[in-house]
């Protein structure tokens, strides 16, 4: 088992993640897939926007860069266009990569830049307060809906599928192995690589909508094998809002994956230019 330690900047702890995140789950199995593919710390470039998960590019002793909201994917597209060397790895969740950096999102997956995308989605704004984003469920309540989310929510994955992404993967944070082998996958291949990792908010939706804690929450996640969407939507509390049930078993692995060529600003080089 990997000493994670080997990779942290333990004069930045301790973390600020709540009680009961799974954020720091996700983390550790980024760091069990750097470790399996010995990938050199120096050669390993993460980026990040705004938000709880943007947090975890400030722990790893890679080379990190912080930037502003939504506007991750932009900055990896320059880093590997100016780098190509480098592993280029995108860490955004669902407020900061489809609301306000969705434009930046399609369009690195439109180009097929060679850079991975994780998004950790916790169907809620948990640094800013708790406001609905676009993966909040029908029915949902947060601080800015109150009365039940009366929009429907983004699936991550068809979005990006229909982006052009040409590896797409959805995995759970209750299940850190397959996770990790997921990651593996996903920065080994040649191209966009897009996972959304379905993650826990126990301090805002799982108190807003009585889900329970963080323990509760990705167990009844690891039960259920689907995505966060159906098992909350059947916990509603507000009955004048109809619940949007998406079909059981919202599907996870390995769901898009195909070869074709990556953008890298350059003619003549195998690859296609602007």
């Amino acid at each position: 088992m990997t000493d994670v330690r080997d990779h942290l900047r333990e004069w930045a702890m301790p973390h600020v993640l709540c009680p009961g995140c799974a954020h720091g789950i996700v983390l550790r199995s980024f760091l069990e897939a750097v470790d399996e593919q010995e990938i050199d710390r120096n050669r390993l470039a993460m980026v990040a926007g705004i938000g709880c998960s943007s947090r975890l590019v400030g722990y790893v002793d890679f080379c990190t860069l912080h930037g502003t909201h939504g506007r991750a994917p932009a900055f990896a597209t320059g880093l590997k266009m100016a780098r190509p060397e480098l592993h280029v790895v995108v860490v955004t969740g669902d407020g900061d990569g489809l609301a306000i950096g969705a434009n930046h999102l399609i369009h690195a997956a439109r180009r097929n830049i060679d850079i991975t995308v994780l998004l950790l989605n916790n169907s809620i704004y948990g640094m800013t307060g708790g406001q609905a984003a676009p993966t909040t469920p029908t029915g949902s309540v947060a601080s800015t809906t109150p009365g039940g989310n009366t929009e429907p929510n983004f699936d991550a994955c068809k979005l990006l599928i229909g982006a052009g992404a040409s590896f797409v993967a959805r995995v759970l944070a209750a299940n850190p192995i397959e996770m990790t082998r997921v990651m593996v996958e996903g920065m080994t291949h040649n191209g966009f690589s897009f996972i959304e990792v379905v993650s826990d908010c126990p301090e805002y939706y799982g108190r807003y909508n009585g889900v329970g804690g963080g323990a509760d929450m990705l167990t009844w996640m690891a039960g259920r094998e689907v995505g966060v969407t159906g098992p909350l939507s059947s916990k509603r509390f507000v009955n004048h809002v109809p619940s949007s049930t998406p079909p059981p078993g919202m599907t996870t692995g390995i769901i898009q994956r195909e070869e074709r060529p990556v953008f890298t600003g350059v003619h003549g080089e195998g690859s296609h230019g602007p």
